[in-house]
């Protein structure tokens, strides 16, 4: 008889699950609505995939997060899981295939963006289809109360009503106690709900704030006194690319990633560092979502993030094999200002938001009450260009209209070319009997992809097609395309763009649907979350995990030991000792130059923090410096 651990063994090779996983499962499995909070790294969709595995029938999964999606679905297929995404972007005939497919097919995890879900198409499939499971992923977009809210979300309420005796199961990193209980209201939880929540309390994650003026400085210092793979977190994409440039420099292995980079490439990034063949990975925020990589010892954050969510999830890549890491956030005066200006910005005024929306609507050429469901490549630059409008402003104005419930914006698509064969056997035949020229092309897609054809969508190489029949990719190209007029096919072309989709019909700008109060309200709400991000930054005096866990609404009385502030504080408390290890560090030095961890390996410290403090704290005061081999000396000039 099946289990969740034989499920697990037999799936994933795991012999046992993370801690909070197991409850969660049976909970789910005992047919409850299941609220999760489990932090970056805990293994929130197993949790869902395993009970759904054990389930009859369909598991229809809601996220927004299209790159992680296809990531999932990816994963499922690697294990022998059939699985499909729909997403918006995705021209109508591939959902109509797709959908079917999850009736009459063996399909078992459908994973859906929340735009689609009240598209009149997946409504009426999904009353044919024996769903076992309903996953909401990132739940706290339901919630104007959270950092990320999306209005499609509240719609997935719909879904239940179509499928009343269907148990959900809404997981999410990060909620404070306000976001819970909306959670909870909004997806109509039934009586006897299970909440599961681990603790927000990461016990081998050193936070550390750091105010320094010169940044750069201060990533060289901290990338030589701790070894192992890193992830250097910036604001900008051309920032990315010279921090890695300047880092490669100085010695340091260094890649860079941003959102603007094509798939293949960003690919390439990503697995060179996976594979630790690069150590320091400086990213924008697009960077990390879905990767589990368990041994980053290092996440630093050059500039103050947006809110504390944001911040927890990112933080919170390193140390997930449970060694300790570090994260870290350097930052100065000029950031905090720079921050209030940036979240005033991404507020921007309704009339403003009235002005962008129309200008998109020239620039489709879209007539009022047109547009809907459709997909567009959307170029950043091309469009200020065209508009005189600054970039910052526009892509403000794109998030609030997202916000709003208008269009979908996703900033990083990648959509492979694929096709599907639109004909049984014998029409085909009868095609290829009446039309020589494309006997050879449609016998080769035959040969290589056989069934998969047929059932749904297989993913091509034109360039490789186009070796087999000994043509040019062009005329690989040309073919597809005209068996796709022809109705032969169905062809999908590469997508590496920005993709922007309409999700209401086009409306005139000037009557523009606004939710004004509640606009209002999540205005209020985001200054108060990044005010509440530069508290966490400028205090000194409290526990940093605790003011995490304070945060999400977690009351404890105990401190982490490990953050800047508990090891201040534990300084303080044994002065002596501390007196004594700089005499020490002063002393050996004096003989020699040396690196930390030799330096370490003479002293042999009984506390490893306060060591690493106590240099730190000499190298800030000028009284040590490191000399360009990266070792410790005694400064001279003092």
């Amino acid at each position: 008889m099946e289990t969740p651990h034989t499920i697990l063994k037999q799936y994933w090779n795991h012999s046992q699950f993370r801690p909070g996983q197991e409850e969660i499962i049976h909970s789910v499995l005992q047919g409850h609505d299941t609220l999760a909070l489990l932090p970056t790294g805990g293994g929130k969709s197993i949790c869902f995939q395993v009970p759904a595995l054990l389930r009859e029938g369909l598991c229809i999964v809601v996220t927004p997060l299209i790159a992680l999606m296809k990531d999932q679905v990816e994963q499922l297929k690697r294990r022998n899981i059939d699985a499909v995404s729909i997403h918006s972007g995705m021209p109508w005939r591939e959902i109509d295939i797709l959908l079917n497919n999850c009736i009459y097919g063996p399909i078992k995890f459908l994973y859906v963006s929340p735009e689609r879900l009240h598209t009149e198409l997946f409504m009426e499939r999904v009353k044919q289809m024996k769903v076992s499971l309903i996953a909401i992923d990132e739940a706290h977009c339901i919630s104007q109360w959270g950092y990320d809210f999306r209005p499609s979300y509240l719609k997935i309420v719909a879904l239940r009503e179509q499928k009343p005796e269907v148990p959900v199961i809404a997981l999410t990193a990060t909620a404070t106690q306000q976001v819970r209980d909306d959670i909870m209201d909004k997806l109509a939880f039934r009586k006897h709900a299970g909440v599961f929540q681990k603790s927000f309390a990461r016990h081998n994650l050193s936070f550390v704030v750091r105010k320094a003026e010169h940044k750069e400085r201060k990533v060289l210092e901290i990338l030589t006194k701790v070894n192992g793979s890193a992830i250097l977190y910036v604001r900008s994409r051309k920032a990315t690319q010279d921090f890695a440039e300047w880092l490669s420099k100085k010695g340091i292995s260094a890649s860079f990633y941003h959102a603007g980079l094509d798939f293949e490439e960003r690919n390439r990034r990503q697995e060179e560092w996976i594979k630790n063949e690069k150590r320091v990975m400086v990213a924008t925020n697009a960077f990390g979502m879905g990767i589990d990589k368990p041994d980053v010892r290092i996440v630093i954050h050059l500039d103050l993030p947006e809110n504390i969510e944001s911040y927890y999830q990112e933080a919170g890549r390193g140390g997930r094999d449970g060694q300790r890491a570090y994260a870290v956030m350097i930052y100065n005066d000029a950031d905090v200002l720079n921050l209030k200006t940036k979240t005033e910005q991404s507020q921007p005024a309704p009339a403003y938001l009235r002005k962008i929306y129309q200008a998109l609507a020239n620039y489709y050429q879209l007539a009022e009450g047109s547009g809907e469901g459709q997909g567009y490549d959307f170029d950043l630059h091309d469009f200020t260009e065209r508009f005189n409008v600054h970039a910052a402003e526009v892509y403000a104005a794109l998030k609030k209209l997202e916000e709003e419930g208008l269009i979908q914006f996703n900033e990083s698509f990648y959509s492979p070319p694929r096709i599907h064969l639109a004909l049984d056997k014998g029409k085909l035949y009868e095609f290829q009997v009446a039309h020589a020229q494309f006997d050879a092309p449609i016998k080769m897609l035959l040969r290589l992809f056989g069934g998969e054809l047929m059932s749904g969508f297989a993913r091509i190489s034109e360039p490789l097609l186009a070796k087999g029949l000994k043509i040019s990719t062009a005329e690989m190209v040309k073919i597809l395309k005209h068996l796709d007029e022809l109705q032969v096919l169905v062809y999908q072309p590469v997508k590496d763009k920005p993709q922007l989709t309409y999700l209401t019909p086009r409306q005139d700008a000037q009557r523009l649907s606004l939710n004004l109060a509640r606009m209002e309200a999540r205005r209020t709400l985001i200054i108060g979350k990044m005010e509440a991000m530069v508290a966490f930054a400028t205090t000194a005096h409290r526990c940093r995990m605790q003011m995490i866990q304070d945060y999400f609404g977690e009351e404890t009385f105990n401190t982490c030991g490990i953050c800047d502030v508990c090891i201040q504080n534990r300084k303080h408390e044994n002065m002596e000792a501390y007196e004594d290890l700089h005499g020490e560090v002063a002393t050996v030095l004096k003989k020699k130059p040396m690196t930390v961890e030799e330096l370490e390996e003479i002293i042999a410290p009984r506390d490893h923090e306060l060591f690493v403090d106590v240099i730190r704290e000499m190298v800030d005061d000028g009284k040590l410096a490191y000399d360009a081999a990266w070792k410790l000396r005694v400064n001279e000039k003092e």
